[in-house]
């Protein structure tokens, strides 16, 4: 493995478990049910154990965008023209997308980064990084190098790291790149075995021909790349994309940093899954947001062992559903931060609560 990386994945260290048990002894104190607030108290005592700090304040909210082209659309297995990584790459720039419009209203950041935009655009506001104009057709040849692959995944640690000094709070992860539910779930199916034809959805739209049709060029292009599912970068240079990559590298980021991160859909709960095959206490700085529609999500997101906030249907991907999930997040220190607590701020008698603390929560037996 690249030096960089390893020296990146050794700096990882693990939630702070004294600040996680001070938060869960400040949630029994609430004037609340026990698990009455459901997942927001998980989300807080989480945010606990990533900050080292019970009460937590988070104001800087920013999405980070990893645009890039992938040479398997080159095999029609996608609905839309290449030339949409690059339009909808400036358009978010401009606040016009579906993420970025939310982003906007709500005052959070918005950073898009070059990995591999293949079409030339004049936009000073991307950040360029590129690597290449877009990977090769994984169907023919490997997608990329393994140097290419490891110097994208470091371009994305560079990027939170930016975000670091820039003050952010709370990160997102999102992504454009026409393909790259393709390009994703090869990943996936590398790295976690489920069936090629179970796992491929149909994308931005495909009709049943051309769905067909994609499920058979992956197929035909797995068996071709032979990728490991023990090497991940290798797994990503044959099959990925930059965007996964750099994604990956994102992921890896936050950790090294101890900055909560949010996944988003398809593309980036991979990309998280891939970050966490490289270092498993990545995953205690991933906050997952919505349950994405494409098929193979749930499989990618039990794989990490995390749970989806949201069921709203989304499948935009960009980081829509990070936006949304801000707010959830803003929500749930807030309950822990401003509520009152059973005998110092309430004039409640919580001796009412005894047999539901017994049982170790709202509507849960204890264990």
């Amino acid at each position: 493995m690249n030096k960089e990386i390893e020296k990146l994945i050794s700096a990882i260290q693990p939630a702070y478990a004294d600040a996680v048990q001070l938060a869960e002894k400040r949630q029994e104190k609430l004037v609340k049910p026990p698990g009455s607030l459901g997942l927001l108290e998980d989300i807080s005592i989480k945010y606990a154990g990533i900050s080292g700090k019970v009460k937590n304040h988070p104001e800087k909210f920013r999405v980070l965008v990893m645009c890039a082209d992938n040479g398997i659309i080159e095999e029609g297995v996608s609905s839309a023209p290449r030339s949409v990584t690059k339009a909808q790459a400036v358009n978010m720039t401009r606040r016009l997308t579906g993420m970025s419009s939310m982003a906007k209203y709500f005052g959070d950041e918005v950073v898009v980064a070059d990995l591999g935009i293949a079409d030339e655009y004049d936009c000073p506001s991307i950040l360029d990084y590129k690597i290449s104009r877009g990977t090769k057709n994984f169907l023919k040849e490997d997608a990329m190098t393994r140097e290419d692959a490891e110097r994208a995944i470091l371009t994305g640690a560079g990027l939170v790291r930016q975000a670091e000094h820039d003050g952010v709070d709370v990160l997102g992860i999102g992504e454009m790149g026409i393909g790259n539910t393709s390009t994703s779930t090869a990943v996936l199916c590398t790295l976690t075995g489920i069936d090629i034809r179970t796992a491929t959805g149909r994308g931005g739209g495909l009709t049943d021909e051309a769905f067909e049709h994609k499920r058979a060029v992956l197929e035909e292009a797995l068996k071709r790349r032979q990728p490991d599912p023990s090497d991940v970068i290798g797994t990503i240079a044959k099959v990925g994309g930059l965007d996964i990559a750099a994604m990956c590298g994102a992921f890896l980021g936050a950790a090294e940093c101890r900055i909560p991160v949010v996944i988003d859909g398809f593309i980036s709960v991979v990309a998280a899954l891939c970050a966490a095959r490289l270092c498993p206490a990545a995953k205690d700085f991933m906050f997952p947001s919505h349950a994405s529609a494409e098929p193979g999500y749930m499989t990618a997101i039990d794989a990490l062992g995390l749970t989806p906030w949201l069921n709203l249907g989304m499948r935009l991907g960009e980081g829509s559903g990070c936006v949304v999930a801000f707010r959830v997040i803003e929500a749930a220190c807030a309950e822990m931060n401003n509520m009152a607590l059973f005998g110092e701020e309430s004039v409640i008698d919580d001796s009412y609560l005894d047999e539901i603390r017994e049982k170790g929560g709202f509507g849960e037996e204890k264990k």
